[in-house]
């Protein structure tokens, strides 16, 4: 990682951004829109617009555009003081530029003299065909992937906690790596395989916690440790047939499901990104771009199908509904906004991170992330403590980890001795 003071300023927000986002989704989600004064909470009814949410991400993913913006400015304004300054206009140094006339009005970067914070807003020079024209338009097949992922994810974390919903999105390297296999020719070794098999152990351990220990208000000591496998079997049978434990497994298969989508996107990113050049933050503005109008145009026809009906009134596809409660409560209006500000500034400061450090590094920010939300769901009260869910939690960092090559393979057998090639070798462009 680069000595410069600005790296742990850039990792500290991308955390900080990371964190909040999904903190920000789940207060959302608790936050009373009719019957608040009911004595029976079970009357209440909570703000359940997950297709909403998504829109609100585009909008946050599409702001990025406002960045690259004021970086256009800023190249053009400090090739003009310095040609001022120096009595001479910088010259094309290609073909490509010669024709191109708003290449000439513009200073030369290179990679070497661009901070990481500007890293995200260029292109490496790799001989890729540039992405324009038309062909801008095959990002809006990722985006629609993020469409359907990141809904799931949204109706799934209406009835699982903060960090059952972001642990079990860990399952997403065990889609990636099997669509990275199937569809890009990719190579998984032996102690890659079994890596994904830890991660699958680990989400459903995760899972099996939040079905099991939904209403569990103490802490277990030592000694309960003992009997935690005897527990669960007992309580078992009875546990998962009550609504509450019905509901947590129905949100942890959505969220599960949601990364196929999510897979799906990363891969046909590879696939466009293989091809074609573009600057990272540029990728992410497009999605944002495509993925708003797709999500408003599909917002519209599901309102006026099954969101203004008897039935589909107050549902996730009332529109017209959705946009009352976030403009007359100030809580969710300003959470929308909050969200849109953390989801566009997670990009920004990912992108900055994902130049600047290795794939290791990457990785363990991403497992800090989770471990944040963990803790902070737990400092506000809104789950208790599960040893089950650590034993889960702890295979699946040790799976990410061992797929990632941070940690050695536990056999020899396993070891591979050439270097192995990624699995996606350019430069991922973050999501939430």
């Amino acid at each position: 990682m680069p000595s410069t003071p600005l790296v742990p300023v850039l990792v500290a927000m991308m955390l900080l951004t990371g964190v909040c986002n999904t903190v920000l989704t789940k207060f959302q989600d608790m936050q009373c829109v009719r019957h608040c004064d009911s004595a029976d909470p079970r009357k209440r009814q909570h703000f359940e617009q997950p297709v909403l949410q998504t829109a609100q991400m585009f909008v946050g993913e599409a702001g990025c555009w406002l960045v690259v913006a004021v970086f256009k400015l800023y190249r053009r304004y400090a090739g003009r003081s310095s040609s001022r300054s120096d009595g001479y206009e910088p010259l094309a140094t290609t073909i490509d530029s010669a024709v191109n006339d708003d290449s000439r009005a513009e200073p030369i970067f290179s990679q070497e003299t661009l901070g990481p914070v500007a890293k995200p807003l260029t292109s490496l020079p790799d001989g890729r065909q540039h992405l324009r024209g038309w062909r801008v338009v095959l990002l809006a097949l990722p985006a629609c992937c993020d469409i359907a992922g990141t809904t799931l994810m949204n109706v799934g974390l209406l009835f699982v906690a903060a960090s059952i919903y972001q642990m079990t999105r860990g399952a997403l390297v065990l889609f990636v790596g099997l669509f990275s296999v199937i569809f890009l020719r990719r190579r998984l070794h032996l102690y890659q395989w079994l890596a994904l098999f830890l991660v699958v152990l680990g989400v459903g351990l995760v899972g099996l916690a939040g079905a099991l220990f939904a209403d569990t208000k103490a802490v277990p000591s030592a000694p309960e440790l003992k009997t935690l496998a005897f527990r669960a079997l007992r309580d078992a049978y009875g546990v998962a047939r009550t609504p509450e434990a019905v509901r947590t497994i129905v949100g942890i298969l959505l969220i599960a499901g949601a990364q196929v989508f999510t897979a799906s996107q990363f891969v046909l990113e590879e696939w466009i990104l293989e091809k074609y050049a573009l600057e990272p933050l540029k990728v992410v503005g497009w999605e944002g771009v495509f993925g708003l109008m797709v999500t408003v145009v599909g917002m519209i026809i599901l309102h006026l199908a099954v969101g203004r009906t008897e039935r589909g009134r107050y549902g996730y596809f009332d529109a017209v509904e959705g946009w009352r409660q976030m403009t007359e409560f100030k809580s969710i209006g300003i959470t929308s906004l909050l969200i849109m500000i953390s989801i566009g500034g997670f990009n920004f400061f990912g992108l900055s991170v994902t130049r600047v450090v290795s794939a290791t590094s990457r990785s363990t920010i991403d497992t800090s992330r989770t471990l944040f939300i963990w803790i902070v769901s737990l400092g506000l009260g809104w789950e208790t403590f599960k040893w089950l869910q650590v034993l889960g939690f702890a295979l699946l960092v040790y799976g990410t980890f061992l797929f990632n090559d941070i940690v050695s393979p536990p056999l020899k057998r396993c070891m591979v001795r050439r270097k192995r090639s990624d699995l996606l070798p350019q430069e991922p462009v973050e999501h939430m």
